[in-house]
């Protein structure tokens, strides 16, 4: 057999656990001795001896359960207010919705036979202005989803001053 096995059982130290702490003294009765005769100062001694307040353990919790932070903790959490509403007021513009756009006077046009949306948005392109932005435009004013066009269908366009 090996030597751990055979050696004899040295104690330890006990194991030391946490248990909760006690915030009084442990309910015992006071000690009654009939060997003197008791005296009206022996008896009150032996009241308050018995009826001492004991020693309270103290919390990290103030009473009531109340949070209590400390300075730093009011400064951090006054900061983060600000942080936070500094924010809602650079970005609240921005959830705000556009209103309706100012209105566009349109004619209805038929579209003719091999007539594309590029052909149409070329025929109503100012002087200086991109057709494919003229073709977007079309494309939302009539709530297009592509620009596929037949002949006969009847489109909205914007008038040509």
């Amino acid at each position: 057999m090996s030597a751990a096995l055979m050696a004899p059982r040295v104690p330890t130290a006990p194991r030391v656990t946490s248990s909760p702490r006690r915030t009084t003294a442990p309910a015992t009765a006071p000690r009654v001795t009939t060997a003197a005769p008791a005296t009206a100062q022996g008896l009150a001694q032996a009241r308050t001896a018995a009826h001492a307040p004991t020693a309270q353990v103290p919390t990290t919790q103030p009473a009531g359960g109340a949070l209590a932070l400390t300075a730093r903790g009011r400064w951090v959490v006054r900061s983060l207010a600000v942080v936070v509403a500094g924010l809602a007021l650079l970005t609240g513009g921005r959830a705000v919705a556009e209103g309706p756009g100012a209105p566009v006077a349109v004619d209805s046009y038929t579209v003719g036979a091999g007539e594309t949306l590029w052909t149409i948005a070329a025929a109503y392109t100012a002087p200086g202005e991109d057709v494919r932005d003229v073709v977007d435009d079309l494309t939302e004013l009539n709530g297009m989803s592509g620009s596929r066009l037949t002949a006969g269908d009847q489109i909205l366009v914007p008038v040509r001053h």
